[in-house]
């Protein structure tokens, strides 16, 4: 007795003969075939490109992963501690009262900048977006428009300076601290120095009356009794999906927040609409499929009835002439996702290069993945093969004995 593995590779070798020899009409299967996927993976692609698109611009942007807190409190270490731990944030850091948040800046050639916006950064700051945000207490990173005004660089010195009025005096403290990095314009558009937080809380304590050693006073209560605090703390989801969940729990803390939720819901509005309209169509499209090539299968093997009757009177089975039949539709299967892959990448650079170069569109994406590449040929391969079984039991019916009515 043959091994099956040997029967198997007999089964396809018969197949691939019988449709070369009927290969008109394999060819008009095939077609109608991949008159189905090609559209399809245009139409999946259509969506998962623009979804993509429009969420990887809500991903650049991390503001709109940001939720603002609008209301000033009193937040100690623990309290932070505690939303950071919230698995719906990716970051968070403290922040003290906005009149504490200004400081005048001096470059190394003499260039002057009142006023500037000092904001506290870390390692892993989703709006700075470089490793170099883990500043230390003496360096500083400069946005775009802060180091054109003082004409500062990576590696300059400049001079920080606040001031402020204790005991009817006028006091100014300052401190050296060294250029690491200079933003770009798009990161961030305002003149701005992102320092550490420790070097934020200083500014604070000095403008609050206390002795700041690190800015030069000598004067002010001591730091002994200072409790740490923040006003409020700058906050950001791990991602967009989690921004809601972040608001709501921080609304649920009596702070009062805003953030781009609607431009979220917005995307995934899109996504869920384009979701229900693809998946209508393909519905269709596959019921319209599978009818048509149930008809085909069947009208297929009714003109081949003495042929499969000869490979019973042969010897083959019922098990192998069901998987003949079952071969026949994945080899044809195949034949019909390959074109339509083809006709697939040929509309996909056709969208591309005709709405890509609209100003409606901007940058303009049709494509899908490997892995969406792989599920709709396994797609193809099953519902080639169940469609194959309606015909593979009719087949097994037809006896050997047929072949042997019309000699």
């Amino acid at each position: 007795m043959n091994p099956w593995f040997k029967q198997l590779g007999l089964l396809m070798q018969l197949s691939v003969a019988d449709l070369w020899h009927d290969r008109k009409v394999s060819l008009c299967m095939a077609a109608s075939l991949m008159a189905v996927i090609a559209p399809l993976l245009l139409l999946f692609g259509l969506k998962h490109g623009v979804v993509s698109q429009l969420q990887q611009e809500l991903l650049s942007d991390p503001r709109n992963l940001e939720v603002k807190m609008l209301s000033s409190s009193h937040y100690d270490l623990d309290w932070l501690e505690r939303l950071r731990q919230r698995p719906e944030v990716g970051f968070a850091i403290g922040q003290t009262r906005s009149l504490n948040t200004q400081a005048d800046l001096q470059g190394e050639r003499g260039r002057f900048a009142d006023n500037i916006e000092v904001i506290p950064t870390q390692a892993g700051d989703p709006l700075l977006n470089t490793p170099l945000s883990a500043v230390q207490g003496n360096q500083v990173i400069l946005s775009a428009r802060t180091a054109e005004r003082l004409a500062a660089k990576v590696g300059d010195n400049i001079r920080l300076r606040v001031v402020r009025r204790l005991d009817g005096v006028n006091e100014r403290g300052e401190q050296t601290l060294q250029v690491q990095a200079v933003l770009e314009p798009a990161r961030f558009a305002r003149p701005a120095a992102f320092v550490s937080p420790e070097l934020l809380l200083d500014l604070e304590y000095f403008r609050d009356g206390y002795r700041v050693p690190t800015l030069g006073s000598t004067s002010g209560q001591l730091l002994d009794s200072v409790k740490v605090g923040y006003a409020r703390a700058r906050v950001y989801a791990k991602d967009i999906d989690n921004v809601e969940a972040l608001e709501r729990w921080l609304n649920e803390q009596h702070v009062e927040t805003s953030s781009r939720l609607a431009e979220i819901d917005s995307v995934k509005a899109i996504n869920h609409v384009l979701g229900l309209i693809f998946g209508v169509i393909a519905g269709a499209a596959l019921i319209g499929c599978i009818a048509s090539l149930v008809g085909a299968f069947l009208a297929n093997i009714d003109r081949k009835r003495r042929n499969l009757a000869v490979l019973r009177l042969l010897g083959f089975g019922s098990l192998a002439v069901a998987s003949y039949v079952v071969l026949q539709a994945l080899l044809l299967s195949a034949v019909g996702y390959l074109g339509g892959l083809g006709g697939y990448f040929a509309g996909s650079v056709l969208f591309d290069h005709l709405l890509g170069s609209s100003q409606a569109t901007g940058t303009f994406i049709c494509h899908i993945t490997f892995g969406h590449g792989l599920t709709a040929l396994l797609l193809a391969f099953l519902v080639a093969a169940l469609v194959a079984m309606i015909g593979a039991l009719r087949a097994i019916r037809i006896q050997p004995a047929e072949s042997l009515r019309e000699l």
